[in-house]
């Protein structure tokens, strides 16, 4: 068996996906990105893994389709040979009172966050080497219960319940089962979703007194996906500054 261990990160290019594979890298992983769309990102993002002197590669996948991942996971084991972690970051949020929310919005929230984690930790527990991780990354929200993100936060709860189960199954095989939830961090997309004012009241509730940053993710990614993290299993870790 080779030393090098490989990684995949789901959501590759996104505010929090890119960080976490860009530390992989720098942790000493190979890193595979999955991701929809933007090839100049994909790009970009492999070029920062391999500024770390390690292997990258992108895949476009649609994560909630089974052919999709599964030639997915195979391109990874082509390029790559064997698979030791993977990351699962993507996913999507359309916020909208429970009373007014379209339908088809709920549908695709469940079918990208709830049926796409399904689908990529399948994957994922068919095919990691013993002694490998799978990270998932919820949300505190589901703690937090705000109004407006009842599809989103019941979509994330569905994910805490598939890794802690999804755990429990893979008994006998050294291989961790986690999810990190983040609370509001100051990626792309949330900067340009929220106010001003919002992203100061939504800094203000941590003790830490700040927003979270992905860097501040990707380094709990990293003690769930390393060695020092391995009696950490079934658990959803709560990366929020102490906002919940």
């Amino acid at each position: 068996m080779t030393d090098t261990r490989t990684a995949l990160v789901t959501g590759g290019t996104g505010g929090m996906g890119r960080v976490i594979a860009s530390r992989l890298a720098a942790d000493g992983y190979d890193v595979a990105i999955a991701y929809t769309g933007n090839v100049d990102l994909a790009d970009a993002t492999v070029g920062e893994i391999k500024e770390h002197g390690r292997l990258g590669a992108a895949f476009a996948a649609d994560i909630a389709d089974e052919a999709s991942v599964s030639a997915l996971f195979d391109a990874v084991d082509g390029q790559f040979g064997h698979l030791d972690v993977v990351v699962h970051t993507a996913g999507i949020n359309r916020p909208g009172v429970l009373t007014d929310l379209d339908l088809a919005d709920f549908d695709a929230i469940h079918r990208v966050n709830v049926r796409g984690t399904f689908v990529v930790d399948q994957q994922a527990a068919r095919r990691i080497r013993a002694g490998g991780s799978i990270v998932n990354v919820s949300t505190s929200m589901v703690r937090f219960a705000p109004p407006g993100l009842s599809a989103y936060a019941a979509s994330k709860a569905a994910v805490d319940a598939l890794t802690r189960i999804l755990a429990k199954e893979l008994r006998g095989r050294d291989i961790t089962v986690n999810a990190v939830a983040p609370g509001p961090t100051a990626t792309a997309v949330f900067l340009a979703s929220t106010s001003a004012e919002e992203r100061e009241q939504l800094a203000a509730l941590p003790p830490l007194g700040r927003l979270g940053r992905p860097e501040d993710v990707a380094g709990v990614v990293s003690f769930l996906a390393g060695p020092a993290g391995r009696w950490v299993n079934g658990q959803v870790i709560y990366a929020n500054g102490g906002f919940v």
